[in-house]
């Protein structure tokens, strides 16, 4: 059925979708996969829906006019003829007229529902900076483009049914004129003459039908197009057809020998030879100016990209030899972002693990400084949160963040970033408390932050992409220049020592 087919190119783009890298994301906008796994699969769905209903029945109704009608009076098939490739003919210029205003339709679609949901989500910028009508008469540019493009569409379509009803009428008057002067000629007669009118009337009413279909068809074939883009999608970062497993247990220590990389597409790289080993039962932390590349580095650990040059290593078997889903079993990931899904508190907590134990739960959230906020709601929990999080503060986000990351109870934890939101008392007890729970894990920490990587086994300084620095605090504040004026524009000399 329709609905079956939907259904299925639905789930089969959400799933080309979830094996996605962050490459192929960069490809196709947030707005414009929404619309391609809703409107282009109900555009599609539509066209199904008439095929099975119009393609299939309006061939027999033709073909049994045309055995019919010529059985009746060979000499006018010709009139029949003319009518056909005259509706043949209007259906294809019109197909290549709506065509191209289709594929406009569904990408202007993409930017009304950009606009959107950018409006929705910095709805409190939008307010802070007083620009509701700039962002009105954005939206309203949005909309004007596609009613535009969509009422084009909409007056060629609708001129479609009289002039189908001009060719029958003509078709009609035709034969009537043709078959009385063979009446008069006494070459039919007259009962033969209206048989051959009725059957005349139902092969047109046939292509009719099939006309109706090619109204939906343009449209259809560019959302078909649309799906097909992101199926066919080759995506940048696969399993190796034999991977490798790791052993048992897991050692989890991370080298990089010599690694490069740069974003696809760009010219330069971001990181240039990058060496370090992150062992088991230490913290390795990553500290530069914004932008020197400290989110990149962790981000090659879970493979969400691949590097350009050298290898990254996992207790001595590259990333890369072994499945996606054996190396990400083994990292527990906090985002710069911390990221919540609609649910509860505990829904969130278990998406790490959703058989983890009530004691793990509660142990996970006491490391992450987390128990104060949610137990002094009444539900606990079982507290609801919004979509997106957007009904805890940031702190609290992140805390949640990391407390669901440790419930995974991971060999390797990547923090990046993770300590930006919270407070020196909260990020220090933190820490304390992260050090003592996971003491045999590697742990990766993405900061700007002195204070948060002062007491880490291995301090990684990156500028500009390079390791200017490796080592404690305290060889780094008497070897490494960048270190030191980081360090002294956050801490006085006292704090330092």
């Amino acid at each position: 059925t329709a609905a079956g087919a939907a259904r299925d190119i639905r789930k089969a783009v959400f799933k080309k979708v979830e094996s996605f890298s962050s490459a192929e994301f960069n490809q196709f906008s947030t707005a414009s996969l929404i619309t391609r796994s809703t409107n282009d699969v109900t555009q599609v769905q539509m066209v199904i829906f008439m095929i099975m209903r119009m393609v299939f029945y309006a061939p027999i109704i033709g073909v049994g006019g045309v055995i019919r009608a010529i059985d009746k009076s060979p000499d006018m098939w010709w009139i029949i003829a003319v009518a056909v490739v005259a509706l043949l003919s209007m259906i294809l210029i019109v197909f290549l007229i709506s065509l191209p205003k289709f594929r406009m339709i569904q990408s202007l679609i993409d930017r009304l529902n950009l606009v959107t949901r950018e409006n929705l989500s910095g709805m409190m910028v939008i307010r802070a900076f007083n620009k509701q009508d700039d962002e009105e008469r954005r939206f309203n540019k949005a909309n004007r483009d596609l009613t535009d493009n969509s009422l084009f569409v909409a007056r060629i379509m609708v001129s479609m049914m009289p002039i189908m009803m001009l060719l029958m009428n003509g078709l009609s008057v035709g034969i009537i004129w043709v078959g009385a002067h063979q009446v008069a000629a006494s070459t039919i007669q007259v009962g033969d003459m209206m048989a051959f009118l009725q059957y005349a009337m139902q092969i047109v009413f046939a292509f009719l039908m099939m006309s109706m279909l090619f109204i939906f068809l343009p449209r259809a074939a560019v959302s078909g197009g649309r799906i097909a883009d992101v199926l066919d999608t080759e995506l940048v970062i696969t399993d190796p057809q034999e991977p490798k497993q790791f052993n048992d247990p897991v050692v989890s220590q991370i080298e990089f020998r010599n690694v490069s990389f740069r974003y696809p597409g760009a010219l330069d790289d971001v990181l240039h030879d990058i060496s370090f080993t992150a062992r088991p039962g230490e913290t390795t932390a990553f500290i530069g100016s914004t932008g020197c590349g400290k989110s990149s580095v962790v981000n090659l650990i879970p493979r969400f990209y691949d590097v350009t040059e050298g290898g990254v290593y996992l207790d001595g078997i590259d990333i890369r030899e072994v499945k996606q889903s054996d190396l990400r079993e083994l990292i527990g990931y906090v985002p710069q972002q911390g990221m919540l899904f609609s649910g509860t508190i505990e829904s969130n907590l278990r998406y790490a693990d959703e058989n983890a134990s009530a004691e793990t739960l509660r142990e996970a959230v006491d490391i992450a400084q987390a128990s104060e906020f949610i137990f002094d709601k009444p539900e606990g929990f079982e507290a609801e949160i919004a979509q997106s999080g957007s009904n805890v503060s940031g702190g609290q986000k992140q805390r949640l963040a990391m407390a669901r990351a440790l419930v995974k109870k991971p060999p390797v934890y990547i923090f990046d970033d993770s300590f930006s939101a919270l407070d020196f008392k909260t990020d220090s007890a933190l820490r304390k408390a992260l050090k003592e729970k996971t003491g045999a894990s590697t742990v990766l920490i993405v900061t700007q932050r002195v204070a948060t990587v002062k007491n880490a086994d291995q301090i990684i300084v990156l500028d500009e992409g390079r390791v200017v620095g490796k080592g404690k605090h305290r060889e780094l504040m008497q070897s490494c220049e960048t270190y030191q004026e980081i360090a002294l524009s956050q801490l006085s000399k006292e704090e330092l020592a």
